[in-house]
């Protein structure tokens, strides 16, 4: 660490859980953040700031203006030009932080693609908005051995746990199953950028105390809150489940693939589809698709609008569909526009 490096990380080394050998060691950590939405977006500049070397930002979405509310790495420009929030991230945290190494990367998470995705990484962050990918990262966790920090959060409230192989119970053991019946979501309940503020800090301060090796300070409960209310409760999750799918009998479902659905995609009205993965040629899709609605597309997304619906269609042949939440209408759509 030069002198420079020094002045900059100064009072984050004056703290003296870190001090300058714990800079030093965040100086040399890789973590990936999954999902940079609200957590996401809080968990990067967090991390970036701290000066954590490698910060991977995983996302497959892109800016829109409704996002500006929560989501601080954003701007106006990013959500007109229809950016995808990982290029948008890294170019912003970039200017935040010069001598860190921030990857964004435009790119669905998933059993194939995981192990190329988070290969590497120290800790995994979990910015996502369902419970399929947080599954996925649990078996990954699981079967790699690198920690992970699950976190949720929706109108004023939020949950977070670390989760360390090995060591204590994982998600799986919490909640074999997801959730069934109807649950509050950002697009039935709403989001203040506070709630998702807090369960950032709380899910970065933990895995600054995994990089920096003090596991004795991590606080091993299941942390639930409400800002708004002024509710925060801290439970013991006991001890792993004696007959865990994944951490016990190392049953890992979802990351063979076995398990796995479309994906409605929170507080947005919209299925992502990933039917096969395939390069997409803009300027032909364009010419095919112009005569049918309203086309615009950047080197990273196309659009497409032909009401009621918007399909936002990536260049590895990945879909958004917008204007509806049922997967079968989404496929067919897709099949109809860009092919089966």
């Amino acid at each position: 660490m030069n002198s420079q490096s020094w002045e900059r990380y100064s009072r984050q080394i004056l703290f003296h859980a870190i001090g300058e050998a714990g800079q030093e060691r965040l100086l040399a950590a890789r973590v990936a953040i999954v999902g940079c939405g609200a957590l996401g977006s809080h968990q990067a500049s967090l991390l970036v700031r701290a000066g954590v070397g490698e910060v991977r930002i995983i996302d497959r979405d892109f800016v829109e203006q409704s996002n500006l509310q929560r989501q601080p790495l954003f701007d106006e420009r990013d959500a007109s030009e229809c950016l995808p929030k990982a290029v948008a991230a890294e170019a912003h945290l970039k200017r935040a932080n010069s001598g860190v190494s921030v990857r964004g990367m435009v790119a669905d998470l998933n059993a194939e693609t995981a192990a190329a995705l988070l290969g590497g990484a120290q800790v995994i962050l979990d910015g996502t908005d369902n419970y399929e990918t947080r599954y996925l990262l649990n078996d990954f966790s699981l079967q790699s051995a690198v920690p992970w920090i699950y976190g949720a959060a929706v109108a004023s409230s939020g949950v977070t746990m670390t989760i360390v192989p090995g060591d204590g119970p994982c998600l799986a053991c919490l909640f074999p199953e997801p959730p069934a019946g109807i649950h509050a979501t950002c697009d039935t309940e709403g989001i203040i950028s506070a709630a998702a503020a807090v369960v950032a800090s709380l899910q970065v301060t933990e895995a600054l105390k995994l990089l920096v090796g003090d596991r004795n300070s991590l606080h091993r409960k299941l942390i639930s809150l409400d800002v708004w209310k002024n509710h925060f409760q801290a439970i013991d999750p006991g001890p792993p489940a004696e007959d865990c799918r994944a951490c016990q009998r190392r049953e890992f479902a979802y990351l063979s693939g076995s398990r796995t659905v479309p994906v409605t995609m929170c507080g947005r009205n919209s299925v992502q589809i990933r039917e096969r993965n395939r390069p997409v040629d803009f300027a032909e899709l364009e010419r095919l698709l112009k005569p049918l609605g309203t086309v615009r597309y950047n080197p990273f997304v196309f659009q497409f609008t032909a009401a009621p619906y918007e399909m936002t269609i990536f260049t590895d042949g990945r879909a958004i569909i917008k204007g509806t939440t049922d997967p079968t209408v989404a496929r067919s759509l897709y099949a109809r526009y860009i092919g089966s």
